[in-house]
């Protein structure tokens, strides 16, 4: 009886690390992300740090195994549990919740985001995540002193099992249900519970024996794996990271920041694994090569018809190639396992190969490239690694295949980082926040050319190269838009006006200002303020503006948030929200909190206009409830385009005075919303959920 109580507790701390192993990443990435501008580089970044974080754990337990004696494991891995519950506990009386840090450790500029989100991860969830990541080895290695007659195969597929769970229990029953603050006491809860197991299991550990062995599993010791062999571990592992890693950037840059796109892929990865590692049946070689090249075909269909295909056929096919790949990865993997007396050395050579393609898409690739070519680089190596698998005969020479991986590699990366400078783009420069490119277009039903900024294929703002047509606001910004018709129809307009904007483009609201008027821009990129201020000569906008230019460099909101602390409301006429167009929107400038901000900082005639464009997502009941809960008057106005480049677009407006709304010009190219009705639940700052609003 003793016995089954003992492997029901390994049993319940292997599920409950792994589950919250998989369950703090979404968490902490939410909490982080409105501070970085809501960029999807945030959860690379934080995927980095997990990852070399589960590899300093994998490499904790392969030393604590290996190298320190039975009675000090306990003792060493039980210190460490207690320093971390102690954590816990202390950060949780500071804090929210021990693992949602406070808006004073938002950093004042986010100029090192990457170092500052790793300063930030290590402050918050570093020490319990450790504890976490060396469980599942380390758990594995007493059972089978405790009970060594028994295998841990159990105990690795339960590990699977609970990861998987975590990943998918937090789009779907954790994030619409909880707020953060109840998510991370959750979590923190189960952590201490998760310890109090562990600390039990190393009490009995401590006085176990090593078990006996015959004289013929003596003789029958192997030679430990080739260099070469760990070199294609590490190679096939490092593959199937850079294809999560690229993948979920390339999904979360033309589609959204939302956690169930970042929880999807790392689940399909996941599954890739446990699929693979559950036994020879679960990796057939000719149906997932055949799945592979089925999905690759598609991939580049979906690539070059990105626009016009519905988000929901992208992100399958993303998934289905993403899947198929990995797949390939892991098998190639498990097929080359070893015996089960060198496993803690395999599985560290995969931890550190998913740390070498963290790396390299989070640190390495932004500096070679100026575009996300990491994900032409993994396709590369994934397609590689089915090449290989096509000549099962050679795939044997474990040397040659590990130099062909690496070659292609390095092909590649040169190719890319070529090819991005010599892609035709007039401008292009990738930094934290995303890729910034200018090109060369004639705009539809126009025979002029013009500069165009963009960014992926949201167009940030275009301007006429025809000194005649070069004051002529373009995309967004025609003059019968939203944002056109609340900047000239102000009884301010022309008066002294003072504007405020959230997200600069190329600055072409600019054009409607006067002399006399103020106009303060906020904007996080630090390459579209270059470019809009004239780097390039590209667009003169903000250089031929009559208005006083003010330039705000960081997040918008945290600015505003400053700016009112050292008590300077800025009590604008006219405040537009212009960070939405883009797929990858800021959430946290949608909230209740973001807007209870705006207010203080609006004059009592003033308006919000609001630009709500998107390919995938309906902002329409998020800023209704918004102006509801605010008393707010509200008009949504759609233009359509015409001939000088303005293009399609889609506008709410705002007012605490709804006189403002029936001024003739608004009025007559409103709609009031009169019978518009949404049950969506009010977005705070502790509640949003973007799936929600998915088109």
């Amino acid at each position: 009886m003793k016995d089954n109580i003992l492997r029901f507790i390994f049993a319940a701390s292997i599920f409950l690390s792994a589950f919250l192993l998989f369950q703090i990443q979404p968490i902490i990435a939410k909490v982080i992300l409105p501070w970085f501008g809501g960029s999807p580089a945030v959860w690379t970044t934080v995927m980095l740090f997990f990852q070399v974080l589960l590899t300093g754990g994998y490499a904790y337990a392969y030393w604590l195994v290996g190298r320190v004696r039975i009675p000090h494991q306990s003792l060493t891995h039980s210190l460490l549990a207690v320093a971390a519950v102690a954590l816990s506990l202390g950060l949780g009386m500071l804090w929210a919740s021990p693992v949602t840090p406070p808006a004073s450790m938002k950093p004042l500029e986010a100029s090192s985001p990457i170092s500052e989100i790793f300063i930030l991860l290590l402050i918050t969830v570093a020490l319990p995540y450790f504890i976490l990541a060396a469980n599942g080895p380390l758990m594995q290695a007493w059972f089978s002193r405790l009970f060594p007659e028994r295998s841990y195969a159990r105990l690795y597929a339960l590990s699977n099992t609970g990861s998987l769970l975590g990943l998918l229990t937090y789009p779907t029953l954790v994030e619409p249900y909880q707020s953060l603050k109840n998510q991370g006491w959750t979590w923190s809860i189960g952590f201490i519970v998760f310890s109090l197991l562990v600390i039990f299991i190393a009490i009995r550990n401590a006085g176990s024996k090593p078990p006996v062995q015959s004289a013929s599993e003596g003789e029958s010791d192997s030679s430990p794996p080739a260099t070469a062999t760990k070199a294609l571990w590490i190679a096939l592992s490092a593959t199937a990271s850079l294809l999560l890693l690229s993948t979920t950037n390339q999904i979360s840059q033309e589609v959204a920041v939302i956690p169930f796109l970042w929880i999807l892929p790392l689940t399909l990865y996941l599954l890739s694994f446990i699929l693979t590692f559950s036994g020879d049946a679960g990796y057939g070689r000719r149906r997932y090569l055949l799945l592979f090249a089925l999905s690759v075909g598609l991939l580049i269909y979906v690539l070059f018809q990105m626009k016009s295909l519905h988000v929901f056929v992208q992100i399958f096919t993303y998934c289905v190639y993403l899947f198929s790949a990995c797949m390939l990865c892991h098998g190639e993997l498990y097929r080359l396992r070893p015996e089960a007396r060198h496993l803690t050395a395999f599985y560290l050579m995969i931890s550190i190969g998913g740390a070498l393609g963290g790396i390299f898409a989070s640190l390495i690739a932004p500096l070679l490239f100026n575009g996300y070519w990491e994900f032409v680089v993994a396709l590369a190596l994934a397609l590689a690694v089915g090449l290989r698998v096509l000549q099962p005969s050679r795939t044997e020479n474990h040397a040659e295949w590990a130099r062909f991986m690496l070659t292609v590699f390095l092909l590649f990366t040169t190719a890319m980082s070529l090819f991005g400078r010599f892609s035709g783009a007039l401008f292009a420069e990738r930094n934290f926040f995303g890729v910034i490119r200018v090109g060369e277009v004639v705009p539809l039903s126009s025979k002029e050319p013009a500069y165009q900024m963009s960014h992926g294929t949201t167009v940030h703002g275009m301007q006429f190269i025809n000194p005649a047509l070069r004051d002529l606001p373009t995309t967004y910004y025609a003059r019968e838009g939203g944002g056109g018709l609340a900047l000239l129809n102000h009884p301010r307009h022309g008066n002294g006006m003072k504007v405020g904007l959230f997200g600069l483009g190329v600055g072409t609201l600019a054009a409607y200002a006067q002399a006399g008027d103020e106009y303060r821009l906020y904007e996080i990129n630090p390459s579209v303020i270059a470019l809009a201020e004239g780097k390039g000569d590209y667009f003169t906008y903000l250089k031929h503006c009559k208005a006083k230019i003010t330039t705000v460099f960081g997040d918008a909101r945290m600015s505003l948030e400053r700016e009112l602390a050292s008590g300077q409301p800025q009590n604008f006429e006219v405040l537009v929200l212009d960070t939405f167009s883009s797929d990858a929107i800021p959430v946290h400038l949608l909230t209740r909190e973001a807007f209870d901000l705006y207010l203080k900082h609006l004059a009592r005639t003033g308006m919000i206009a609001v630009h709500i464009s998107n390919l995938h997502l309906d902002l329409r009941p998020v800023v209704w409830q918004l102006a509801k809960f605010y008393g707010l008057s509200i008009a949504s106005v759609s233009y359509p385009g015409d001939a000088k480049g303005g293009y399609p677009t889609d506008w709410l407006l705002l007012a605490r005075d709804p006189a403002l709304l029936e001024i003739p010009a608004i009025r007559d190219h409103a709609d009031r919303m009169a019978g518009y009705r949404t049950t969506m639940p009010l977005w705070t700052d502790d509640y949003s959920n973007l799936f929600q609003i998915l088109k």
